[in-house]
């Protein structure tokens, strides 16, 4: 990304069908002129917006949290056209988002409140949490609703205002996200949805009047986005990869424990930042545990996503994504990894691939150290709580990770040694409103959601009296 002008060489905004390969609507990409408009807006916006009542604010990001609540339908059908996405899965993303615009709607006025500090000299002191002005906001596609909720309810709350530039294959959800923030009385340019291009990104981080950037996406965007940010001086927040390790060092139900494991695994056809992409099992229960995951996977068969026939996988995102991950799975398998089921790339213009099992990767293979964004189950055999802990942090991600047993102390002790921002007990992950999202090493830095998602593009004015 350069400060130049858009090129035509550069992807445009389209909703392309991955079920099908169908282009089904293309957007035309902003003007220079109508970037600038947005930014004029947003900052505009922003002088009188910071300056209401919390708790007027509050009513309209009530009334947001509603109107996802009220579009639930169709704004599952937009995603589930524009990015593959179940169905089911798209409407619960939806309503999703209700409940962290009502989290912040609700407790956003005590957690932006003033923080006394006791001082020693008899003055009294403060911190203030307020406003800095117009933020950017990068998103990306594989949540489309979920991933601008979390990064706008909470600033939005604050006086904030949000300039949105969304996927490029995520347009009309785009456009459904900036009818809801209208409707629901946000004054003019408070959230501006902008179809702006690379080039055009770093125009917008440069420019004086935004005074941060939130990006969720991939690792090489995340470097540029922080890159662009540092060197303007400008706040930046990163959620980005992950290769999450999922530790089973026993179980009760090994048949149980691997058909959580899976459907974990294949939520979002596995294009989820914190899936679980490195299942580490205990050796005594290794091969029941793979071999049930095999029976999972091959019992599935490619369908539409927007039916949701039982026994069907949905497509990826785009027929690229599913070249690329197929890439990584015969790279592990012509270096000497067991292919279990699936893997196969599917004929045809639809972006299906194959659930896939793995076993037997090594250093020297591609899915040892990179992310697999799609539907493919690596598992690796440990044979000590010491080995499985070791080859959890053996990483350079660090976003999320979750740690298995009958014995809760014994699985806590592992989870307390992981080196991520999200450590999890018997579960595959805490994910609520009221719960912080983000990560360490590679995987970025900043907190969303819960207490922590209201901390980050604040200014925590010390006001300090002397009586």
């Amino acid at each position: 990304m350069t400060a130049t002008a858009h090129s035509s060489a550069e992807p445009g905004y389209r909703v392309l069908n991955p079920a099908t390969g169908e282009v089904v609507e293309t957007f035309p990409t902003a003007t220079d002129a109508e970037v600038q408009e947005a930014l004029a807006a947003a900052h505009d916006a922003y002088r009188s917006w910071k300056d209401v009542p919390i708790e007027e604010r509050a009513k309209v990001v009530s009334r947001i949290a509603e109107l996802f609540s009220e579009r639930a339908d169709e704004l599952a059908a937009t995603i589930t056209e524009e990015m593959g996405k179940p169905l089911s899965q798209s409407k619960g993303e939806a309503e999703f988002c209700t409940d962290i615009f009502n989290y912040f709607a609700t407790e956003g006025p005590g957690l932006a409140a003033d923080q006394p500090i006791k001082t020693f000299g008899g003055a009294r002191a403060v911190v203030q949490k307020l406003p800095v002005g117009p933020l950017l906001g990068v998103m990306p596609w594989n949540y489309p609703y979920y991933q601008v909720a979390r990064f706008a309810a909470p600033n939005l709350m604050l006086g904030n205002t949000i300039v949105l530039k969304h996927a490029e294959s995520c347009p009309r959800s785009a456009l459904a996200i900036q009818k809801i923030m209208d409707d629901a009385g946000l004054p003019q340019g408070a959230f501006v949805n902008v179809f702006a291009s690379h080039a055009q990104i770093a125009d917008i981080i440069a420019d004086p009047r935004i005074q941060g950037v939130s990006l969720t996406g991939s690792e090489r965007a995340g470097a540029i986005i922080g890159e662009l940010a540092g060197k303007n001086l400008k706040k930046a927040v990163l959620e980005l990869g992950g290769s999450d390790p999922y530790v089973v060092l026993d179980t009760d139900d090994v048949k149980a424990a691997a058909e959580l494991a899976w459907q974990t695994r294949i939520e979002n056809t596995g294009q989820a930042c914190n899936s679980n992409k490195r299942m580490i099992v205990m050796e005594d229960i290794f091969d029941d545990f793979v071999a049930e995951l095999t029976s999972q996977a091959k019992g599935l068969r490619p369908g539409n996503p927007a039916e949701e026939a039982e026994g069907t996988f949905a497509p990826l995102s785009s027929r690229a994504a599913a070249e690329g991950l197929a890439e990584q799975v015969q790279d592990a398998v012509d270096k000497g990894a067991t292919l279990h089921a699936g893997g196969r790339l599917l004929e045809g213009p639809g972006a299906y691939l194959e659930p896939a099992v793995l076993t037997g990767i090594t250093r020297e293979m591609r899915a040892y150290s990179e992310e697999l964004f799609g539907p493919v189950a690596v598992v690796y055999k440990v044979s000590s709580d010491e080995e499985a802990l070791a080859l959890a942090n053996d990483t350079q991600y660090g976003l999320g990770g979750a740690v298995f047993s009958t014995d809760s102390e014994r699985a806590r002790k592992i989870a307390e040694g992981l080196e991520v921002g999200m450590s999890n007990v018997n579960v595959p992950a805490g994910e609520s409103a009221e719960l912080p999202f983000g990560g360490v090493k590679r995987s970025g830095f900043g907190r969303e959601l819960g207490p922590l998602g209201m901390d980050e593009f604040v200014n925590k004015r010390l006001m300090y009296i002397a009586d």
